[in-house]
């Protein structure tokens, strides 16, 4: 895969509008995820899944892919802070060309972008532990679903900015 035709400033052009976005924040124990609305204005933080086996996992996506009728994913892209692809981009690249072959996903045209992550995750942690326990909120998922949420909300910003 051609990384730089999947990031965001090179596909959003191509971005389907209306349309329902689904934001992932893929990690190695669990996927953060968030919708966006039609409009793609306002993300909100979905859910947390558990990750088990790599089918599972893309079966719990395609799950959501069809109970919000989404039409395109953005996958936050772990980028070092001095913008160096991270071993963590070799990650999102591989479940998302694996998940492209997948049974529950092949066939269906979906918009895909990489949307840098960087300092989502952090910003977060930050918000949440004014408010709750860190640890009870990783623990409970609730940062991983806001993670998803920051990362395609920074997306449709972006992309409302360019159009």
């Amino acid at each position: 895969m051609t990384v730089s035709k999947h990031l965001l400033k090179n596909r959003a052009p191509q971005c389907p509008f209306p349309a329902r976005l689904l934001g992932v924040d893929l990690g190695k124990k669990t996927i953060g995820l968030a919708v966006s609305n039609d409009m793609q204005t306002v993300a909100t933080p979905l859910e947390t899944v558990k990750r088990t086996k790599f089918s599972q996992d893309v079966m719990a996506l395609a799950a959501v892919l069809d109970d919000y009728n989404i039409q395109g994913i953005v996958f936050g892209y772990p980028l070092h802070m001095d913008g160096r692809r991270s071993g963590g981009c070799d990650a999102v690249e591989s479940f998302v060309d694996e998940m492209r072959k997948h049974d529950s996903v092949a066939g269906r045209h979906l918009w895909i972008a990489f949307h840098d992550e960087r300092l989502s995750t952090v910003s977060v942690e930050e918000s949440v532990d004014q408010f709750v326990d860190k640890k009870s909120a990783k623990e409970s998922g609730v940062t991983d679903k806001l993670a998803a949420q920051v990362i395609l909300q920074g997306a449709l910003d972006y992309m409302a900015r360019q159009r």
